[in-house]
């Protein structure tokens, strides 16, 4: 993209490593297309202390004043913040939902919103991520024997912020978060540099597919899973759709590979992938290619 624009120049890219088809014990529910993502932003927390030997304890402690800090996160959530992509996928994956998790969906859409709906589809992780930014402490390393104080811990707390909002806004505030002086807050690249600060750069505002893209989409879809619609989402992760976006190609993230909600692995030890999933996937790329670039 930054030598050969010219071998890559299109007008959209479709990114198969976001989007899909979400089922419910096996049985599919909708095609979620990305529209749009969030930022994603590492931090790396670390506190200090000279040390000394372990049977002299102290409350003035590396370890604790991670810990508390992290304790601190754990019960400060981000505000609610709904995007016209969270909107509309709140406001169709409602149809598909029955009871209070559907009325706490079409509650969350009013002005201002019900805040019992939103503490209760708070609760669920998958609705919780797509209503505000979030922040997670993922890794832990402290010390240097079993029998001395640390003199220094270390956590990272991995971050997906809602578009509009740059990963320096929420390093400041999780500085005010955390509360502790004796924590350092800095900002970790892709590359595992860390930096005193943190880019100002926001994620990409939503580019909803035209009809070229949704069309034969929906007809693939309709003739693989009958019963599922198709309903735009925020990406909660992050996808290659931020290298064309940032060249200025609009990208979508569209695939037929279909995984339950209720068994997400995603980048863990078990993570794994139905084998019907898998060969599903494939005949739906080739069918959707097929239509899309087929004559009309």
């Amino acid at each position: 993209m930054k030598n050969h624009r010219e071998l890559v120049d299109a007008a959209f890219a479709l990114n198969p490593d976001a989007g899909g088809v979400t089922t419910v014990k096996g049985k599919p529910l909708n095609v979620d297309v990305e529209a749009n993502e969030k930022l994603y932003a590492d931090f790396e927390l670390e506190a200090n202390n000279p040390g000394g030997h372990s049977s002299l304890p102290t409350p003035d402690n590396a370890i604790y004043h991670i810990a508390d800090a992290l304790s601190r996160l754990e019960h400060s959530p981000f505000p609610v913040e709904l995007n016209p992509i969270t909107r509309t996928y709140f406001e169709r994956r409602a149809a598909l939902e029955s009871g209070q998790t559907a009325a706490d969906m079409k509650a969350i859409l009013r002005t201002p919103p019900d805040s019992e709906a939103i503490a209760r589809l708070t609760m669920d992780p998958r609705f919780n991520s797509l209503l505000r930014t979030t922040c997670v402490a993922t890794r832990l390393s402290a010390g240097h024997a079993n029998n001395a104080l640390p003199q220094q811990a270390k956590a990272i707390v991995n971050c997906r912020i809602i578009p509009g909002h740059p990963a320096e806004e929420v390093r400041q505030e999780l500085i005010r978060i955390f509360a502790e002086p004796k924590i350092t807050v800095k900002y970790i690249d892709n590359a595992g540099h860390v930096f005193d600060r943190a880019p100002e750069t926001k994620a990409f505002a939503a580019l909803l597919p035209p009809a070229e893209v949704m069309q034969p989409l929906e007809r693939v879809t309709d003739a693989m899973w009958p019963s599922a619609p198709v309903i735009p989402e925020m990406e909660t992760g992050a996808s290659d759709s931020v290298y064309t976006i940032a060249a200025g190609i609009p990208s979508y993230g569209i695939s037929g590979v279909a995984l339950d909600q209720d068994d997400v692995r995603a980048h863990g030890k078990d993570e794994r992938l139905p084998e019907k999933s898998f060969y599903d996937g494939v005949e739906f790329y080739y069918l959707y290619l097929k239509a899309l670039t087929g004559a009309r």
